[in-house]
This record gives C-alpha cells, sequence and structure tokens, in this order.
C-alpha cells in the first residue's frame, strides 16, 4: 500500500439534457443518470447507485484484505447492499445502510473466526467510515 494520504480524481461532464460521462484515468468512462426515483429513466447506473455499490464493492475488498492478513482460507463472498435516501431535518441522504454478506469457507473451517473477520471489515471499511449513515451487517458463513 502507498503511503497516505491517497488522492483520487474522477472528471463528470454533461450538458443541460442527458446522462452524465465520468471519467477518471486508467479506467473505461461510466454514464450514469438520476434514477427513477428522481425522473430518470432507470436503465443505467445513478449516484446513489454508485454509492451503495461502493459500500458493498469496499465490505468485499476489505474482508479481502483481512482474510489474508489473518490467514482465512475462503471460496466465495458474496454482499449485496442496500442504501435508505430519507430526509434528516431538512436535508435529503442516505439514513442507512445494510449489508448482506454471505461467505462460502472450505469445510472444516473455523466458521465463528469467518464471522469474526467479516465483522471486522464492517467496523474498517474505509467507505462507510466515511459516511454519517448507519450500517447493519448481515452475515452468513457456510462450509463447503
Amino acid at each position: 500500500m502507498q503511503a497516505l494520504p491517497h488522492h483520487y480524481h474522477v472528471t463528470a461532464r454533461a450538458t443541460a439534457d442527458g446522462n452524465v460521462n465520468l471519467t477518471a484515468e486508467g479506467v473505461a468512462p461510466l454514464l450514469s443518470a438520476p434514477p427513477v426515483q428522481f425522473g430518470g429513466p432507470g436503465d443505467q447506473w445513478s449516484p446513489e447507485d454508485l454509492l451503495t455499490a461502493a459500500v458493498a464493492d469496499c465490505f468485499i475488498l476489505t474482508f479481502r484484505a483481512i482474510a489474508k492478513f489473518n490467514q482465512l482460507e475462503w471460496t466465495s463472498l458474496e454482499c449485496s447492499a442496500t442504501g435508505t435516501l430519507d430526509k434528516d431535518g431538512r436535508k435529503t441522504c442516505f439514513t442507512a445502510f445494510e449489508v448482506n454478506a454471505k461467505l462460502e469457507v472450505p469445510a472444516g473451517s473455523d466458521k465463528e473466526k469467518a464471522h469474526q473477520l467479516l465483522e471486522k471489515s464492517e467496523e474498517s471499511c474505509l467507505v462507510t467510515n466515511s459516511l454519517s449513515a448507519a450500517v447493519t451487517l448481515n452475515a452468513e458463513v457456510t462450509a463447503k
């Protein structure tokens, strides 16, 4: 890992109507639009989808690093996230995120240790640590 601080630069471009074109060096451009709830087409990524995706993605990447450090073998991890957008006083913001993680470990693995590492991943996720919304983790560990 590089020394902190890290800087991430993204450019968003748009006209009065249509998609927003998101670019960052070294990755493919991404188009976004408002979600259906805000009058968008509903067939593209929205800022709300991207933020919720960042929660799920960061959770998995954090778990991957923590599992490697703790020498936990695992087969697969599926993570779904639900973000709740609501009013908080006079402002509209995400008030909660629910993270549902399903981890599969090899037969004979320490399922309790795996569950603890999932919880540690939720506590260590830099995306959720950067948000003011409450985060709830529902974790399930199975062995095959």
